[in-house]
């Protein structure tokens, strides 16, 4: 009778070498253990990258909306003419009293208004006459406010709006296509204000989208009317520029002064 016996050594040798087929020779178990952390790290960072990304696509596209869609408005390019005094020459002639205009003169102005927001955007060009400085004008409805950006100045000028002088932007519209169009030929007169430089404003954020953009990395002031100064005399040494604009039926003469 013949005892077959196995080697128990080789029989724990032959499968200990079958499990470790799945493993490399070469390759510690600890290191594919890392790897594998290492590739789920990589994932994750690819899907926060992808997810900066499109938050950079939806802020980005809401600004070009911004800038190209909502403000495109309409567009106007026009002027007036106005009497540069509010006086007529008067000529007796026959027992009768005859009114000759003088002095006439003319501003242009390129203007957009954006009725949905309920924003004028005027651009004052460079005038023909030179006591007139050139300008970009803000009127917003909404916030209330107008802001004057002197262009020979660099200097940015904020007051409350005066919706007794600035057109609404409906009415501004219509007023300014029966101009384009002809059937409104305005040989109007001109209208005084002055306004006085009270403080320096710091920060431009809080006045709104359209002004906060205008004054950015400007020098930037408060206005107040000087009628509702209290204090204030006529014969006090000013320094004084001057911006002529339309947004009404009638020419406006805005004098900003500092002393």
């Amino acid at each position: 009778m013949v005892k077959v016996t196995f080697n128990t050594a080789l029989a724990q040798k032959d499968v200990k070498k079958d499990s470790e087929t799945l493993i490399p020779e070469d390759q510690d178990p600890e290191v594919v253990h890392f790897v594998g952390r290492q590739s789920r790290a990589w994932c994750w960072c690819f899907c926060l990258g992808l997810a900066l990304l499109l938050s950079g696509l939806v802020v980005g596209g809401a600004y070009l909306y911004r800038y190209y869609i909502m403000e495109e408005g309409q567009v106007f390019v026009c002027g007036v003419k106005y009497r540069e005094e509010d006086f007529m020459m008067q000529e007796e002639e026959d027992g009768m009293l005859e009114d000759s205009p003088v002095g006439l003169r003319m501003v242009d102005e390129r203007v957009r208004v954006l009725q949905d927001q309920e924003v004028e955007l005027i651009n004052v060009p460079v005038p023909e006459f030179s006591d007139s400085d050139p300008a970009d004008i803000v009127h917003d409805f909404n916030k209330r406010l107008t802001a004057y950006l002197d262009l020979s100045l660099d200097k940015c000028y904020v007051i409350t709006l005066n919706t007794s002088v600035v057109m609404p932007p409906r009415d501004f519209v219509d007023l300014l296509i029966n101009i384009k169009a002809g059937t409104y030929l305005p040989q109007t007169y001109l209208v005084h204000e002055q306004m006085m430089v009270t403080e320096k404003l710091d920060e431009v954020n809080q006045l709104g989208f359209f002004i906060s953009r205008l004054c950015k990395g400007k020098d930037t002031y408060r206005l107040q009317r000087r009628e509702s100064i209290l204090g204030m005399q006529k014969r006090e040494a000013l320094i004084c520029h001057k911006i002529r604009h339309f947004e009404n039926k009638f020419v406006v003469e805005t004098e900003i002064c500092e002393l």
